[in-house]
């Protein structure tokens, strides 16, 4: 059995035929690429080959099996681009006729180059246009033969071998055309042809040239207005494209300097209505097109432009693709979209409490109701600018409540606004898009260039947590995961006793445990118990590393800078005690403030500026003898070629009796068995 692909149809498709839907043969697969996946084909329609590039969402068929070398295949949607001064067809969509079969017809290997084919096709079909090497359109005409009128036509048919074989016979010509709906082709003459059986295209229109415009004449090929294709069809093969697209946020206009001299550098993001996200970046020149031009929420249609992988480090959409804009690229706006089917927003929440197994500086969109609201403080930051940052406090209906961290202008527009509406009961839902996750105290998560925040949003998520709020969440508690709280695991909540610590040699593996002691103060080490902190800011959080002083100023060796005014941190060490021994415990800024109920500066202060020891005495008298709920992180670590098992607080809680005594409750109906 014999199948008949659609002739000529390489040149079609290299000439710009975009609408032929032809069949072809799947003559070799190879994969190519090492850090992004690809399939790069080489198609025939039996006389020709040529290269084709497979979308990376079609890559499933090769690997299913649903297309291989041999398969006959109906290509959908496609097109063509230049890349390289080589042209590529780019496989958008396609579907397998037949998957197993032998090699049709004697095509020839590479990419098209048979100027003969297209010359033997020049009496074939006198008038029509036909393709050269390169796929540019000819027009042929044979000569007329003044002596047989009615031999003209037909003149070339009769010694064309190549026509002979696809169905042309001695001078007549054989016109396939279906003999009911079994697929079998028949001849016009009224013989049936049993030995070939064809699979005719769903759709196979005629080829039109490209259509001409009044003054300027036939539109080149390169210079056809691009067709409009979701985001998820964009790839680097691609010579002409146009997305129509949302943009949801914009980022920032920075100022760069490199080794090519100073830039400037600005980004948004977008999303089509098939809810595919690319970012697009402008550079310099093509910043002062474009800046003042895009604004959130509006809807453009984007055309001319690279495309090149995106940095993950920067970029947290799930695309493998980032567009340049350039010179040449356009940006026009589609007033008429505004409210059409491309939404305002795509999310992707994660519960709260799936933040505390995210990797560090990860990127996610989370949605939580606001609890609380601190002040706005002024932050130094590394390279000596003041910016503002301010805490927020959210819970789910997970259990779990977070600390967001809000820098520079989010502080003065959404953190107003928040505080406001916190301070008069009515705590609102708050919908964070792209914010990223930070390790640095516990878990939490802390706003970005590219992070948007929605209150209230009008998303069916925001009205079922507001209504769970309102019902049971508002007198729920819930556990924080920030702070350095311990990390989940199996020692994440058990308790344990101070002699326990050493009878099970706890924090001798390699990785740290977790305990929590309820054990009292009962004693405090005076000589050293803060120490001088960098305050500049390394990206989104604090160097604190310790400073020391250079003349009337303060140095940070990390950092590299000098500045006026350091800031100081806890660095406590104390004695803690149950009924079964006592422990040496240190405590660093969080948990030391918990403790000691006063800033580290003004304790600092009290011993070095005021001298006032029986005052300094008194304030820490004051936290001795005090019960707490300590959660501890024990690990062995190396001092001057000794190994010791330092306790660290990452927590101190008071004591919550009515807890507690569920706790010793459920502890004591344990022994009862026994």
């Amino acid at each position: 059995m014999s199948i008949n692909l659609t002739p000529n149809s390489i040149a079609a498709i290299n000439g710009g035929d975009l609408n032929l839907k032809p069949l072809v043969q799947v003559v070799d697969i190879k994969q190519i690429g090492t850090s992004q996946e690809r399939y790069r084909l080489l198609i025939s329609d039996s006389v020709s080959t040529h290269h084709a590039m497979l979308a990376t969402q079609l890559n499933d068929r090769v690997k299913t099996g649903r297309v291989k070398k041999g398969s006959v295949v109906q290509l959908i949607d496609y097109m063509c681009s230049d890349v390289q001064n080589r042209r590529i067809v780019v496989v958008l969509n396609m579907e397998t006729i037949v998957l197993d079969c032998d090699i049709i017809g004697n095509p020839k290997l590479g990419d098209m180059t048979a100027q003969k084919t297209v010359s033997n096709l020049n009496s074939a079909q006198p008038g029509r246009s036909v393709y050269d090497n390169r796929g540019n359109m000819q027009s042929f005409r044979p000569a007329f033969n003044a002596q047989n009128p009615g031999s003209n036509n037909m003149q070339g048919l009769q010694t064309n071998p190549l026509l002979q074989s696809q169905g042309m016979q001695g001078s007549r010509p054989m016109l396939m055309v279906p003999n009911g709906s079994n697929g079998v082709l028949r001849s016009a003459t009224g013989k049936n042809n049993n030995n070939t059986q064809t699979y005719a295209p769903t759709v196979q229109p005629a080829y039109q040239p490209p259509p001409s415009y009044r003054n300027q004449g036939p539109i080149m090929k390169n210079e056809a207005p691009a067709r409009v294709i979701p985001i998820s069809a964009l790839n680097p093969y691609q010579g002409r494209w146009a997305i129509k697209a949302r943009v949801t946020a914009k980022g920032d206009l920075r100022r760069y300097n490199n080794a090519k001299g100073d830039g400037k550098v600005f980004s948004f993001d977008l999303l089509d209505s098939d809810g595919g996200e690319i970012r697009a970046t402008c550079f310099n020149a093509v910043v002062d097109r474009f800046y003042d031009v895009i604004e959130v929420g509006r809807v453009y249609l984007i055309s001319k432009g690279g495309l090149k992988p995106a940095q993950k480090n920067f970029n947290h959409l799930k695309n493998e693709w980032e567009i340049f804009l350039e010179a040449a690229s356009t940006v026009d706006l589609c007033p008429e979209e505004d409210g059409g089917s491309i939404p305002q927003q795509q999310f992707d929440f994660k519960p709260i409490s799936e933040i505390e197994s995210a990797e560090n500086n990860s990127i996610l969109d989370i949605i939580g109701i606001v609890i609380s609201v601190n002040p706005s403080v002024p932050i130094l930051r590394k390279n000596g600018m003041e910016t503002q940052r301010r805490t927020v406090g959210m819970k789910d209906s997970s259990g779990r409540s977070v600390e967001l961290t809000l820098w520079g202008d989010f502080c003065n527009k959404e953190g107003q606004n928040l505080q406001e509406l916190v301070d008069s009961e009515m705590f609102p839902v708050l919908a964070v898009k792209a914010g990223k996750v930070s390790d640095f105290t516990g878990k939490s998560v802390g706003t970005i260039s590219s992070t948007q925040l929605f209150i209230n949003p009008d998303i069916p998520e925001a009205h079922v947590l507001s209504d769970w709020f309102a019902r049971i969440g508002q007198n729920s508690a819930a556990v924080s995961i920030s702070r350095d709280l311990v990390p989940s695991g199996s020692k994440n909540e058990i308790r344990k006793t101070v002699s326990q610590i050493k009878e099970e040699g706890l924090g001798r593996s390699d990785k740290p445990d977790w305990v929590t002691v309820k054990a009292t103060i009962t004693y405090f080490k005076l000589d050293s118990f803060c120490y001088p902190a960098c305050p500049l800011m390394i990206g989104d959080r604090q160097c604190n590393k310790k400073a020391t002083r250079s003349g009337t100023r303060w140095v940070c060796d990390r950092c590299s800078q000098e500045f006026d005014e350091c800031d100081y941190r806890y660095l406590l060490q104390f004695q803690i005690q149950d009924h079964t021994g006592l422990a040496w415990v240190t405590a660093f800024q969080e948990s030391g403030e918990e403790i000691m109920g006063y800033p580290a500066k003004e304790v600092y202060q009290l011993k070095h500026e005021a001298q006032d020891e029986a005052r300094l005495s008194d304030v820490f008298r004051s936290r001795v003898f005090y019960t707490y709920l300590f959660r501890l992180k024990i690990k062995e670590e190396m001092y001057a070629d000794e190994t010791k098992v330092k306790i660290t607080v990452v927590r101190a809680d008071k004591i919550d009796y009515s807890s507690e005594t569920r706790h010793m409750l459920d502890t004591i109906s344990r022994f009862r068995r026994y």
